[in-house]
């Protein structure tokens, strides 16, 4: 692909009101592989922020006023739209997030299917009209749109995490405002041009990529025009947003940090586990919210799943995410490998056994190799922080109270994972663990259909599923004489 073409293509200044704009200063987006300079975007300020606000809040009532159908016919275009430039868009992520190609085409794919999802679910906004108990008159309850919405997405899903956001709000009614990761700001500001071909109004959505997240978040959350706050990030940042949200009373939904336990127990079938384990861990390299990030098996399978995760993780081969040989490619940056290093450093003091990987190449880019860590103590970092990296740490139990107790020993509560062949040991241990998503048999979770999100600390709220509207949607009782 003709990359200098394709970067020509996506725009590099503020997204405002439907329109690209300059900003007062710039700064540089950088490829992870090896830190070479992309390409330099606008930086928004507090004073863009707001710019955007006016902009959303000009539209608003119009949009919130347009046919349920019209909404979707939108989306259903910017489906459309992301399909038929899904090699573009793929590149454009793996460019500046660093996951393979074949990772990003898998992303575009899932990332589209919100905007699908949610053309559909434009016109299924229901309320409901009854009779009062009393006899007196009439309940009649609607939903109308939040209003104008600030959403918060990560580096690790530049698409995905934009797309399970916009999709329900515009469903809903509401206009957006969407701040894309200082690290990836690229994939979001191609998606609100592609929006825009498909025939979005003028300012129903801006993006603005900034250095300065604090002085753009503040400036809107400040504002008494903005009702809803979204974000997908890390435990600590989203408190620190709920609680600058609360003088306001915002509408807020978090997706926030995950520490997944991948729980194989004596009866399950092991070659089944380990490919479910290498779909768990290695999806995005490690680097997501869902990724198993510690692994219980039974101690009367553990040699022997530890030998064929091994055997798994032995193969991945590193390199650039565009390099057609690569099957893993680096981390974020630096300081994300600095992490997984400590990380693995502290568990191996603590008497782990590497059993491939745990060690860095070196060289230019973040990379760090497929990790499995053996006989990982329980008083290891690796087991209580989020990894966020390609390392499987592995620890043994007896019983099943045993297993459902490692697991639920976090304060996280996002992804869970369990293999068994039993029936009721899979709806008992799925009821049992504490957590917003269990897969069982099965090491892809993900789904736009179903309701994603979490409980404890891994936060509140749901994207995706006939849920995810909902969080775009207040509700109005109105209440009608006989």
């Amino acid at each position: 692909m003709d990359t200098a073409k394709l970067l020509s293509s996506v725009p590099t200044g503020l997204w405002i009101g439907g329109e690209e704009r300059d900003g007062s200063s710039t700064f540089d987006v950088l490829d992870p592989s090896d830190d070479s300079v992309i390409t330099s975007v606008a930086n928004a300020t507090a004073d863009d922020a707001i710019a955007a606000l006016d902009a959303a809040c000009a539209v608003q009532a119009e949009w919130a006023a347009t046919a349920p159908r019209e909404r979707g016919e939108i989306l259903r275009a910017v489906f459309e739209k992301i399909t038929e430039r899904a090699e573009d868009i793929a590149t454009l992520m793996t460019l500046e997030m660093g996951k393979v190609l074949r990772e990003s085409m898998g992303e575009v794919t899932y990332g589209a299917e919100f905007f699908r999802w949610f053309a559909e679910e434009a016109v299924r906004i229901a309320g409901r009209y009854t009779p009062s108990p009393a006899g007196s008159g009439r309940v009649l309850v609607t939903k109308q749109p939040v209003g104008p919405c600030y959403a918060i997405t990560p580096w690790n899903f530049p698409l995905a995490m934009g797309t399970r956001k916009i999709g329900p709000a515009f469903a809903a009614g509401c206009t957006m405002i969407v701040k894309p990761a200082q690290e990836t700001p690229l994939t979001m500001l191609l998606l609100a041009k592609l929006m825009d071909e498909a025939g979005l109004p003028k300012g129903v959505l801006s993006v603005l990529p900034t250095k300065n997240p604090g002085d753009v978040t503040a400036a809107l959350i400040d504002d008494g025009r903005l009702r809803k706050l979204t974000f997908t990030g890390s435990t600590g940042v989203g408190k620190a947003l709920v609680k600058q949200s609360a003088d306001k009373l915002l509408r807020t939904s978090m997706e926030l940090g995950g520490n997944a336990p991948f729980v194989v127990f004596d009866d399950a079938d092991v070659d089944a586990a380990v490919e479910g384990a290498v779909l768990a861990k290695m999806r995005n390299g490690g680097e997501a919210c869902t990724a198993a990030n510690r692994f219980h098996v039974a101690n009367s399978v553990r040699e022997e799943f530890t030998e064929k995760l091994v055997k798994r993780m032995s193969e991945f081969t590193l390199g650039k995410g565009v390099d057609e040989s690569a099957t893993l490619g680096p981390l974020i940056n630096a300081k994300q490998v600095a992490t997984v290093e400590d990380l693995v450093s502290d568990a191996v003091s603590r008497g782990a056994k590497v059993a491939v990987g745990g060690v860095a190449p070196g060289g230019p880019g973040n990379f760090y190799p497929a990790t499995v860590l053996a006989d990982v103590p329980a008083d290891a970092r690796i087991l209580k922080e989020e990894v966020f990296g390609p390392v499987a740490p592995i620890t043994g139990f007896d019983t099943e109270d045993e297993g459902v107790a490692a697991a639920n020993d976090t304060e996280y509560g996002l992804a869970a994972y369990i293999y068994t062949q039993s029936l009721d040991r899979a709806l008992r241990v799925a009821e049992g663990i504490e957590s917003g998503i269990v897969g069982i048999n099965r090491g892809v979770v993900s789904d736009p259909a179903a309701p994603f999100g979490g409980i404890k600390e891994s936060g509140f709220g749901r994207e995706g599923g006939f849920e995810g509207i909902e969080e775009y949607l207040e509700v109005k009782y109105i209440a009608l004489t006989k």
